[in-house]
């Protein structure tokens, strides 16, 4: 496969059969597995979340809510982004699209501008994960901070010295001390 790091594994969803026999030969010409293909909104989220595609293209023709509902169950039920296939540029459901959680969206049928956006959505895709794991790590490191200023009364700076200085003493990640604590580390006073 020319210019692509990778083969994805992806689900291809949209309202008419005959659209998802076009859009399945594309996505196999780009050297990828179509892992499966539907069309029924109600069944695409318990498909999703049983495969876990890596990333999932929706079609959009005549009938906008159905993709729309398509778009939805997807990305409520997956680790994957989705991207919309448009046969023409409709900034009404960019815009619906775009609340539900579609990553980008595709209005050619040029198998290279597909691939381009694939590969595209799936870096911003990853920083997405990392920034929203950096997000619950920090949660996780300001609730020990908390414990900790709670229990010995300090403050947020030297509570999070005891993490940081536990960190180095038991070589682990700041983030680890912190999880531990959570769960009764011994850095918690002994009750009376």
């Amino acid at each position: 496969m020319e210019g692509s790091a990778q083969q994805l594994r992806v689900l291809i969803a949209n309202e008419r059969q005959e659209r998802l026999a076009v859009v399945a030969p594309l996505v196999s010409s780009l050297g990828h597995e179509v892992i499966a293909r539907e069309i029924r909104a109600d069944e695409v989220g318990d498909l999703t979340q049983r495969i876990q595609p890596d990333v999932a293209l929706v079609g959009v023709g005549h009938d906008v809510a159905h993709a729309l509902q398509l778009i939805d169950a997807i990305v409520k039920e997956s680790a994957c982004p989705v991207i919309a296939i448009l046969s023409a540029a409709d900034d009404g459901f960019v815009r619906e699209a775009a609340k539900l959680g579609v990553f980008a969206y595709i209005v050619d049928d040029d198998p290279a501008t597909w691939q381009n956006m694939m590969e595209i959505v799936l870096r911003r895709f990853a920083e997405y994960q990392s920034l929203e794991g950096a997000f619950g790590r920090r949660a996780v490191i300001e609730r020990a901070k908390g414990i900790l200023m709670e229990r010995h009364k300090i403050r947020d700076d030297a509570a999070f010295s005891l993490i940081r200085d536990e960190a180095r003493r038991s070589n682990r990640r700041v983030v680890d001390v912190a999880e531990a604590l959570l769960d009764g580390h011994a850095l918690l006073p002994r009750r009376s």
